[in-house]
C-alpha cells in the first residue's frame, strides 16, 4: 500500500507525502505491542512502512512496565529514534525489600526494581548485617535471596574504619620504606587522633614489602584486592611499581596516590587515569627553569640529553613549556654514550643557553668536550639536574681524557635545579607542625638509625603529606556523599561515585605540608619547590626557591657571572636604519629653493608683460603652465629627502604620497604645456598646404585643452593608483654588520622605501606612458628644429628644452631603480637631475625673453605706438584677425566664381555643337581656321590675366567666342553673362 492510499484510509487525515522518507514497521516487545496513532486495527494489518515524524507507543500486558524507550519516532533517514536502546516489557519486583531498619540499600540500576537489578545492603555504624548483603531481581518479579536485618553490634567502638592497601619497598634497589613507612604511620596516627578530620572513621594502613620489584608488586597487588577488608586507596612506592599499579587499579576503580614515583611517564592521564603522587615529577624542574629563563631575558635555548626515557619524555615536556612561554629551543641534541659530536654541534650553531639531561658519569663527558670546543665562559650558561654530588666534577674518571682542572674550569657557573622535600621555611600546615619538629619526630621513631643510612630518608616528608593529602580529601568527600545518599563505607570496587568523588577532592588540594605547599597539576603530579644553585668558585651556593604551584621566586640576588651579568641568548642584533646624509639634503634643498624663487621670477615676469606683443606670440599661458610645473617639481625634491629620522613612521606614507603627486603634476605641468607647443608647430607646418592653412589658425583655447588632458591622465592614473594600491612603508634588510668594538652584537642596518603591492606594475605603467611621450617630444622637436613661426616665437628653445628633460629622465629613472639601497646617492641623482631639468628649461624659455626686452627697448617702443595711434597692442590684434576674416571670404567668393564658369563651359560646348548640326561645312571650316587644336580645351587660369579681380577662368572663356560674337575682355561683365545664351 503506497501513502496516497494510506493517507485515505486514515480517519484523522494524516498526510504523507513522496517526499518524505519511510521507516519499516518494527516488532512489538515480548509480553507486549505497539499503538499506532491515528490507525485503526485493519489499516495496521496492511500498512508496511510508516511516513517521517510518525510516532508508536509501546504498551505492555498485565502488571508489566516498559522498561527502555516508551515512544519511538520516524526520523529522516529511515529509522526509529533511540534504536540503540532495548524496549521490554518486564514485571516489577517488591518495593518492600528497598528499604532497611538501620541500614542502606542501594540499587543498581538506579530506577524501577525490575529484572536484572541488584540490590546491595549496608547497616549503618554500630550495626552488623545478617543475611546476604545482595539480592537480584528475577525475571518472575521475585528477589532471589530473603531480606537480610541489621542487628546491634555489641563491639562498636564508634568509628568505622577506612582501609589503605600499601607497597612499601623495605628492601631491593631503593629501600624507601624504611623511613617513608614510620612517616605514614605517624601521619595516621595523628589524623585518627583528630576530630575535625574524619571523626566517624579510622584509617588503616594494610602494608606488603614490594621490594621495588614489578614482579613481586602484582602477586602483592592481587593478595590487596582479592582478600577482605576493601581498600579504598593504594599507596605505592617505587616508579616501576607504581606503573604496575596504577595500570591495573582503574579496572577496580581505586584511586593510586604514591609517595616516591618520579618518572615523568606517569603524568600520562590517558594511561593513569586515577593516579596522584606527592613526589615531584622530574618535570618539575622545567618550571623553574622557564621563570629562570624569563628572569634573565632569554627567548632561545639549546638543549643536549643522554637518550633514555626519562630525560626524553622530561625534555618533550619542557619544550611544551617554553613554547607556551614563548621561548624557542633552536637547537636540540643527543647522544647514547659519546657526546663529541653534540657538543660540536651546539658549538657551531652558536648555542649560549644550554640546558644539560644526563646521569652524573655522563656529565663528566660532556663537560670535558665541553673544555675542548671552548663552550663555557662569560658567554654561556649551563642548567643541570641538582641530584649530583657536590664534587662530581673532580672525581677521576678514566673514561675522558681531562684534568680536574680542565673540568673546573670548564663547570664554573652553571645552574642546577633540585626538588626541595622539606620545607625551608618555619611554618605550621595541615598537620600542625613545622618541618624540624616533624625531623624530630621521625628520628624518634627511626630509633636513632643514622638517616644517611636509612633508605627513603630524603622522601619521608612526602610520605608523611600524603597520607595528610589522602585524609583531607576523604574528609571532603564526606558531605558531597551523603547528599547522594552514600558513605564511605560503602565503597566497593564496582562503585564508581565514590571513587569519582575522592579523585575530585584530591584533584583539589590544596595544604600546607612539611615538605611545603601541596597541590596537584592536570596530570595528578606534585607541584612542589624548587631549590635554585650556582656553581661559584668550585662550590655551589643557593641562590633562590622556586614555588610553582604559586609562581612565586625567592631570589637572593648572589648570582656571579664571569662577564658583566648574565650573557646573551644568541649573538644579540641590533637594528639600525639608515637615514640620508643631512648634508647633502640640505645641499640640495638650497639649490632647490632657489630654483623655486628663480621659477615664481620667471613666472611673475611672464605675467606682467603678457601685454606684449613678442611675449603674446610665445603663447604666455603655457609658459605659465611650465614654470608651475617647475616650481612643483622643485617642490617634490624636500619631501624626496624625508624619511624616519624626520617623521615618524605613521606619517611616513603621507610623505610617500607627497612625493608621487608633486613629481607627477609637475612633470605634466611642465612638460605638458612644452609639449604641446612642440605639436602644434608640428602639426601647421608638415601638413599639406590647404590643410595647413586651416590649422594655421587653430585657437589658443584647443592648446590648453591638450594640456589639461595631460594632466588629467596623470590625476586619474595616479587617483586609481591611491586608491587601489596605496604607498606604505617597506623595509629592506642588509647583510648583518659587525661593531668595531669587540661586543657580542651584530648591527642590522634597515632602510624605508616607500612601495606598495604591486610597485612594478604601477611603475611599469608610468614609466611607459611618460616614456613614450618624451620619445615623441624628441621626434616632434627635431621635426620642427629649422621651422620658424611668429605664433610660437620660442618653440626652438622648447625643442631645447625637451630634449634636456628627456635625456635626463631616461637616464636618471632606471639608475634611480639600480641606485635605491643607496640612499645617499639615490637621493642625490634623482634630485640634481630634477634640478638641473628645471633650471634648464627656465634658462632657455624665459632669460631669452627678457634678455630681448631689456636689450631691445621692446617696452618703451610697446609704449610709443600706443601713444601715437590711441590704440593698444589687442585693436592690432583685432584687425590682423579681421584682414584674416576678409581674406577668407574673397577666396570663398572666387571659388564659387570658378565654379559659375564651368558650368557656363559647359552650356556653350552645347550651343557650339547646336550650331556644327546646322552648317556643317561652314562650321567645320571655321574651326579648321580659327580654332587652334590646343584650345579644344579651356585654357589654364592665370592671376595676370585679369586686371579687375574677375574670375580668370571666365576672362578665358570669352575667347572661345570671338570669331563669332567678337566679345572682348571689356565686354565680359557679370551682369552681361546671361545674353551667351539668348
Amino acid at each position: 500500500m503506497d501513502f496516497k492510499e494510506l493517507s485515505a484510509l486514515s480517519p484523522h487525515g494524516i498526510i504523507f507525502s513522496r517526499n518524505y522518507r519511510r521507516c519499516a514497521i518494527i516488532r512489538p516487545p515480548r509480553d507486549g505491542g505497539i499503538r499506532y496513532r491515528g490507525l485503526t486495527q485493519e489499516q495496521i494489518r496492511s500498512v508496511q512502512i510508516l511516513p517521517e515524524d510518525y510516532e508508536i507507543e509501546y504498551i505492555c500486558r498485565g502488571s508489566r512496565i516498559i522498561v527502555g524507550p516508551k515512544v519511538r519516532k520516524c526520523l529522516r533517514n529511515g529509522t526509529w529514534t533511540d534504536m540503540n536502546q532495548l524496549s521490554r516489557c518486564l514485571l516489577v519486583c517488591p518495593r518492600s525489600w528497598m528499604s532497611l531498619e538501620n541500614g542502606r540499600v542501594a540499587l543498581q540500576p538506579p530506577g524501577q526494581p525490575v529484572e536484572g537489578t541488584v540490590l546491595r545492603y549496608s547497616c549503618h555504624a554500630g550495626f552488623l548485617l545478617e543475611g546476604f548483603s545482595i539480592s537480584h531481581c528475577t525475571k518472575l518479579g521475585k528477589w532471589d535471596s530473603p531480606k537480610p536485618l541489621c542487628v546491634y553490634d555489641s563491639n562498636y567502638t564508634g568509628k568505622k574504619k577506612l582501609y589503605i592497601g600499601a607497597l612499601f619497598p623495605m628492601s631491593g634497589g631503593w629501600p624507601g620504606g624504611q623511613a617513608c613507612l614510620p612517616a605514614a604511620q605517624m601521619a595516621l596516627d595523628l589524623v585518627n587522633n583528630r576530630t575535625d578530620i574524619l571523626p566517624d572513621y579510622e584509617l588503616e594502613l594494610i602494608h606488603y614489602d614490594s621490594m621495588c620489584d614489578p614482579g613481586e608488586a602484582t602477586k602483592l597487588l592481587y593478595d590487596l584486592l582479592y582478600t577482605e577488608p576493601i581498600k579504598i586507596v593504594l599507596m605505592p612506592g617505587c616508579s616501576s611499581v607504581s606503573t604496575l599499579v596504577a595500570e591495573a587499579a582503574r579496572m577496580w576503580n581505586l584511586i593510586v596516590f604514591s609517595y616516591g614515583s618520579s618518572s615523568p611517564a606517569l603524568s600520562n592521564r590517558q594511561r593513569f587515569p586515577t593516579f596522584f603522587r606527592t613526589h615531584p615529577s622530574a618535570t618539575l624542574h622545567n618550571p623553574t627553569r622557564v621563570r629562570l629563563f624569563q628572569k634573565w631575558g632569554w627567548t632561545k635555548i639549546a638543549t643536549i640529553q643522554q637518550t633514555t626515557e626519562v630525560f626524553t619524555s622530561t625534555l618533550d615536556d619542557l619544550e611544551e613549556r617554553v613554547k607556551e612561554a614563548g621561548i624557542e629551543i633552536s637547537v636540540r641534541q643527543s647522544f647514547l654514550t659519546d657526546p663529541a659530536v653534540a657538543v660540536k654541534n651546539l658549538k657551531r650553531q652558536d648555542a649560549r643557553i644550554i640546558v644539560g639531561l644526563f646521569y652524573e658519569t655522563e656529565a663528566r663527558k660532556v663537560f670535558c668536550e665541553v673544555f675542548k670546543e671552548k663552550l663555557y665562559g662569560k658567554k654561556y650558561v649551563w642548567f643541570l639536574i641538582g641530584w649530583y654530588a657536590d664534587n662530581w666534577f673532580k672525581i677521576k674518571d678514566p673514561a675522558i681524557n681531562c684534568t680536574v682542572e680542565n673540568m673546573t674550569e670548564a663547570v664554573e657557573g652553571h645552574v642546577t635545579t633540585e626538588i626541595v622535600m622539606l620545607n625551608p621555611e618555619t611554618v605550621r600546615g595541615a598537620s600542625n607542625l613545622t618541618s624540624q619538629e616533624f625531623l624530630a619526630q621521625l628520628m624518634s621513631r627511626l630509633g636513632g638509625k643514622n638517616p644517611e643510612e636509612t633508605g627513603g630518608f630524603q622522601e619521608a616528608p612526602l610520605a608523611y603529606d600524603a597520607v595528610w593529602a589522602l585524609a583531607l580529601a576523604l574528609n571532603k568527600t564526606v558531605a558531597p556523599l551523603r547528599a547522594k545518599g552514600w558513605t564511605l563505607e560503602d565503597f566497593n570496587y564496582n562503585n564508581k561515585e565514590i571513587t569519582a568523588e575522592i579523585y575530585r577532592a584530591l584533584n583539589t588540594s590544596s595544604f600546607e605540608g612539611v615538605s611545603g605547599h601541596v597541590v596537584f597539576d592536570a596530570q595528578g603530579s606534585r607541584m612542589a619547590w624548587t631549590l635554585i644553585e650556582q656553581l661559584q668558585g668550585g662550590s655551589y651556593k643557593k641562590i633562590g626557591y622556586y614555588d610553582s604551584t604559586k609562581g612565586n621566586l625567592s631570589w637572593y640576588g648572589n648570582d656571579k657571572w664571569i662577564g658583566l651579568g648574565p650573557p646573551a641568548d644568541q649573538t644579540k642584533v641590533i637594528e639600525e636604519f639608515r637615514y640620508l646624509s643631512q648634508k647633502l639634503f640640505v645641499s640640495v634643498s638650497v639649490f632647490a629653493g632657489l630654483g623655486i624663487l628663480l621659477g615664481i621670477v620667471c613666472l611673475s615676469f611672464n605675467i606682467y608683460n603678457s601685454s606684449i606683443r613678442y611675449i603674446q606670440n610665445s603663447q604666455p599661458y603655457l609658459n605659465n603652465m611650465t614654470a608651475v610645473g617647475c616650481v612643483l617639481a622643485l617642490a617634490a625634491v624636500f619631501p624626496l629627502g624625508i624619511d624616519g629620522l624626520h617623521v615618524h613612521r605613521s606619517q611616513f606614507p603621507v610623505v610617500c604620497q607627497f612625493r608621487l603627486w608633486l613629481l607627477g603634476l609637475g612633470f605634466s605641468l611642465a612638460y605638458g604645456s612644452m609639449f604641446t607647443k612642440i605639436w602644434w608647430v608640428h602639426t601647421v607646418f608638415t601638413k599639406k598646404d590647404e590643410k595647413k592653412e586651416k590649422r594655421k589658425h587653430l585657437e589658443p583655447w584647443k592648446l590648453y585643452v591638450t594640456v589639461a588632458v595631460l594632466l588629467a591622465i596623470d590625476v586619474l592614473s595616479l587617483l586609481i593608483w591611491q586608491i587601489m594600491d596605496p604607498l606604505h612603508i617597506t623595509v629592506e634588510k642588509f647583510t648583518k654588520e659587525a661593531p668595531k668594538e669587540d661586543l657580542d652584537v651584530l648591527i642590522q642596518p634597515l632602510l624605508e622605501h616607500c612601495s606598495s603591492e604591486k610597485m612594478n606594475t604601477w611603475l611599469g605603467v608610468v614609466y611607459g606612458y611618460k616614456g613614450l611621450l618624451l620619445l615623441l617630444g624628441i621626434f616632434l622637436a627635431y621635426e620642427t628644429k629649422s621651422i620658424s613661426t611668429e605664433k610660437i616665437n620660442d618653440h626652438r628653445a622648447v625643442g631645447m628644452a625637451i630634449y634636456n628633460v628627456a635625456v635626463l629622465c631616461m637616464i636618471t629613472a632606471p639608475v634611480t631603480m639600480i641606485l635605491s639601497s643607496q640612499q645617499d646617492a639615490s637621493f642625490a641623482f634623482a634630485s640634481l637631475a630634477i634640478i638641473f631639468s628645471v633650471y634648464i628649461t627656465l634658462v632657455v624659455l624665459f632669460v631669452p625673453k627678457i634678455r630681448r626686452l631689456i636689450t631691445r627697448g621692446e617696452w618703451q617702443s610697446e609704449q610709443q605706438d600706443t601713444l601715437k595711434t590711441g590704440s593698444s597692442n589687442n585693436n592690432d590684434e583685432e584687425k590682423s584677425r579681421q584682414l584674416e576674416r576678409e581674406n577668407r571670404e574673397l577666396q570663398k567668393i572666387i571659388q564659387e566664381k570658378e565654379e559659375r564658369v564651368t558650368e557656363l563651359r559647359n552650356q556653350l560646348a552645347e550651343r557650339q555643337a547646336l550650331r556644327s548640326r546646322r552648317r556643317p561645312s561652314v562650321q567645320n571650316q571655321n574651326q579648321n581656321h580659327s580654332v587652334p587644336s590646343s584650345q579644344a580645351e579651356p585654357p589654364s587660369y592665370s592671376p595676370a590675366m585679369d586686371k579687375r579681380s574677375l574670375p580668370p577662368s571666365f576672362s578665358n572663356s570669352s575667347n572661345l567666342y570671338q570669331g563669332e560674337g567678337k566679345l572682348s575682355r571689356n565686354n565680359c561683365h557679370n551682369s552681361r553673362l546671361p545674353l551667351l545664351y539668348k
